[in-house]
């Protein structure tokens, strides 16, 4: 089983991409509408940003969840415990940024929102009847306005060989929100936990934007999309002395849509920061 790469402009794009996410949670749009300048900008600004002293000017905010968490503030992935070998940066368009950032930041993030609305209806639009109906709003209403939809711009170092044993760029993880819109990585590295157990890469092209499941998606449409585990493994070599950078969108409901019988998004979303140590 691999992950399906879609054409965008492909007059089946929907029914294929949406294949692709009930195999796996993980697909790749091609010929996507976005500018790929503009995500090269990004990654050229905020590379420079994380070398900066200036950096600690935005310590990450625990109550607001915006700013600049360096490595020793980063995540711990759900049952595993070391740090994940990375800092990174929260983007909310109401939150801190810095200001020669924050035209190219926030003109991709409004871009990457639109791109996903269109992806949400598609995997509305292939869902059996019965879970269109069970939804409490259709999926691209949840994120209408919504104030937490994140840009994470992460930052993962070169390694030292001094890392704590175990620790990995990203441990295996699934993601909280409801999608994940990734353009694609300065390098290698992603990977995803299929159906029978196994490890595999995610295809990695600069021309490409890897979408994955998040939990909440899976949760209100009653597990029918799967939430995948996925991660990103630590380089070997010579590419254990080069930096990845990543700038994953994660789509995230209103506080007050409910997901299901158990959670609405926000009762969700708090659950998860307590398990991830962000709060």
């Amino acid at each position: 089983m691999s992950i399906k790469v879609v054409d965008y402009l492909n007059e089946n794009a929907s029914q294929q991409f949406t294949e692709g996410l009930k195999e796996i949670g993980f697909a790749v749009i091609a010929n996507h509408p976005i500018s790929q300048r503009l995500i090269d900008d990004n990654y050229a600004g905020w590379k420079e940003f994380f070398h900066l002293p200036e950096r600690e000017m935005f310590i990450f905010d625990p109550k607001r969840h915006d700013g600049y968490a360096s490595a020793q503030l980063s995540e711990t992935a759900k049952g595993y415990g070391v740090k994940d070998l990375k800092e990174f940066y929260h983007y909310y368009p109401h939150g801190r940024c810095p200001d020669c950032l924050r035209p190219i930041t926030q003109r991709l993030y409004e871009e990457l929102t639109r791109l996903a609305s269109v992806l949400l209806r598609w995997i509305e639009k292939h869902a059996p009847l019965s879970i269109q109906k069970n939804l409490s709003l259709p999926l691209s209403e949840m994120i209408r306005d919504s104030h937490h939809t994140l840009l994470r711009i992460a930052h993962y170092p070169p390694l030292t060989g001094q890392e704590p044993a175990g620790a990995l760029r990203a441990a295996p993880h699934e993601d909280i929100n409801l999608l994940t819109l990734l353009p694609a990585a300065t390098a290698e590295g992603l990977q995803v936990l299929n159906s029978q157990g196994q490890w595999i890469e995610v295809p990695l092209n600069p021309n490409w934007i890897v979408v994955n499941i998040g939990d909440m998606l899976e949760e209100c449409t009653e597990h029918y999309y799967p939430s995948t585990k996925h991660r990103v493994i630590n380089p070997s070599g010579e590419q254990a002395k080069q930096p990845r950078l990543s700038m994953p969108l994660f789509l995230h409901p209103r506080d007050e849509v409910i997901l299901s019988g158990r959670h609405t998004a926000a009762t969700y979303r708090l659950e998860r920061f307590r398990e991830l140590g962000l709060v």
